[in-house]
């Protein structure tokens, strides 16, 4: 099967704590190894101003997975985000081997 590869950046609410974030980090990443996906990659951008209020919060702490899958993990992962309280916004980029970008 061939995998696409992808980029999944979420912002979390300004007052989860780190523990909360780590197991946030370890429950994704377990998510997308149980559903085929590879080449899982996490960094954590760390807190930032955002550009404009979502949901009245002014700070956001970025988390940022590259991985490859297919496009039935990226709906399974996005519908997981959605339904979690403590992210505020989620947004995924594929990549193909061209090094173009499509956005979801």
């Amino acid at each position: 099967m061939y995998l696409n590869s992808y980029e999944t950046i979420y912002i979390l609410k300004p007052d989860v704590t780190d523990d909360l974030n780590l197991s946030l980090v370890n429950y994704y990443k377990s998510l997308i190894k149980e559903q085929g996906g590879q080449n899982i990659l996490v960094q954590h951008k760390g807190r930032r101003h955002l550009s404009y209020n979502i949901r009245y919060y002014y700070d956001g702490i970025y988390v940022q997975m590259n991985y490859q899958a297919n496009g039935k993990l990226v709906k399974f992962l996005e519908k997981s985000m959605r339904f979690n309280d403590n992210i505020i916004r989620y947004f995924t980029v594929k990549y193909n081997m061209l090094n173009t970008l499509n956005i979801y």
